[in-house]
């Protein structure tokens, strides 16, 4: 699962540098008009709205949307992904993904109309929803005291994985695939063929792989049939089984005030500290080594001993005053010094909180319960952005960082109402 999700994660980050470019390259073909013109409009009036700097506020918002768009979708269909993954296995639903996710990498490489770069994102976003099911595998081979530790691995896999697909698609930008194959220029061939090509062979790789290698991890007696919801009310009442409601809840909240700060970090980079796309990317840099390191050494070894509900609340513990340091960073080591405690924190924060999930529910219903969380830190990723930007660009980044240092405390208050870990039971396989 390190393997697949690590594959797909690079994949997925490859377009994350390359949103700005891509603006300008499909309003110079297509102008302000028709479904690109629509939506830059509208991103036009909420930067006004939010007083957000002008063409550049558009320019990070267009960014947003293509993100939120991924995330919205997830939110709908990880659920579908992990019950259909409890009914029918994990394999089938991986291989059927992954493959989804390589056509739209596909129809990428060819999209020189926006049009046909909305659907390829749509279909990418449907079939990412498989995450569920790549975090129930991981419960599915693990035992319930060994939870936080599996769940490490996805972590890591995350942190490694949006490190290197920036730096993959930044650089493959430089690939003029139109002059290097001309003849295939009139069926949509464009400057950002060479990361979408890139895109799809590692998804060729990944389907490859999983064919292959990946032998099913869900027993036959632990299928059940899939009970499926899009209707968020009904996602945060998301079983009869105590705590897995109150952890995905706890995750929806953490992550919506994480995300905001994150997708922000750039804007107050660039506006204290003069920071470009060069520096950005070693600052995110920093933040994965961190990530990564705290994950697959800390939390993997002392995860078991600690136990995740605690573990989860030290994170939080972590990232409220890393936070408040980069609110108040007026010179680059306290700002580094506190990326380091909100990396340091959020990688205990997420693997524990999935873990707790997983703990809280039967084995029949990883795949459904991992689904729900999954998509409500989706929709969490699609909110926070938003009312980050209008904090932002309202109060100053001071105050927007601080408010959110400050809600730490909910997502905390609500770690330490967790009910009690069940005892444990062995793994299914």
């Amino acid at each position: 699962m390190f393997i697949t999700l690590f594959l797909d994660l690079i994949g997925f980050s490859i377009i994350f540098p390359l949103f700005p470019s891509m603006l300008t390259y499909y309003l110079e073909r297509e102008g302000e008009t028709g479904l690109l013109g629509s939506l830059v409009s509208s991103l036009e009036r909420f930067t006004a709205f939010a007083g957000g700097p002008g063409e550049y506020g558009t320019v990070v918002l267009f960014g947003g949307v293509l993100g939120s768009l991924y995330a919205l979708l997830q939110f709908v269909f990880a659920p579908v992904m992990g019950s259909l993954s409890d009914r029918y296995g994990r394999r089938p639903i991986l291989i059927v993904s992954i493959a989804g996710v390589a056509v739209s990498y596909l129809l990428w490489i060819f999209a020189d109309a926006f049009a046909l770069l909305v659907a390829s994102r749509l279909i990418g976003g449907i079939m990412s929803a498989n995450i569920s099911t790549a975090t129930a595998v991981v419960a599915d081979v693990t035992e319930e005291r060994d939870r936080p530790r599996g769940m490490a691995i996805i972590g890591i896999a995350f942190g490694v994985g949006f490190i290197i697909g920036p730096a993959v698609g930044g650089f493959s930008a430089l690939i003029d695939l139109p002059s290097l194959v001309p003849s295939l220029v009139p069926y949509g061939l464009n400057p950002f063929s060479a990361p979408a090509l890139i895109a799809l062979i590692l998804a060729a790789v990944n389907f490859a792989f999983v064919v292959l290698r990946f032998e099913e991890t869900l027993a036959g007696d632990s299928r059940n049939r899939p009970r499926r919801t899009i209707n968020p009310v009904k996602l945060f009442r998301t079983s009869e089984y105590p705590g897995v409601a109150q952890t995905s809840f706890t995750n929806f909240v953490f992550i919506t005030i994480f995300s905001g700060m994150e997708f922000s970090l750039t804007f107050m980079a660039m506006d204290r500290f003069g920071y470009g796309p060069r520096e950005n990317a070693v600052m995110f840099l920093f933040v994965g080594f961190v990530l990564a390191m705290v994950q697959g050494g800390y939390v993997r070894r002392r995860g078991a001993d600690v136990g995740p509900r605690r573990m989860a609340l030290h994170g939080l513990l972590f990232v409220a005053p890393g936070l408040a340091a980069v609110g108040l960073a007026n010179n680059i080591y306290v700002l580094y010094f506190g990326l380091a405690l909100m990396a340091v924190g959020s990688a205990q924060v997420i693997p524990c909180l999935t873990s707790l999930a997983s703990v809280y529910a039967p084995a029949s219903e990883q795949g459904r319960v991992l689904g729900v969380f999954r998509s409500l830190g989706s929709l969490a990723r699609g909110v926070g952005p938003l009312i980050a930007c209008v904090l932002y660009w309202q109060l100053g980044s001071v105050a927007a960082y601080e408010i959110g240092a400050v809600a730490m405390v909910i997502p905390a208050g609500l770690a330490v109402a967790l009910p009690p870990v069940p005892e444990p039971r062995v793994a299914s396989v």
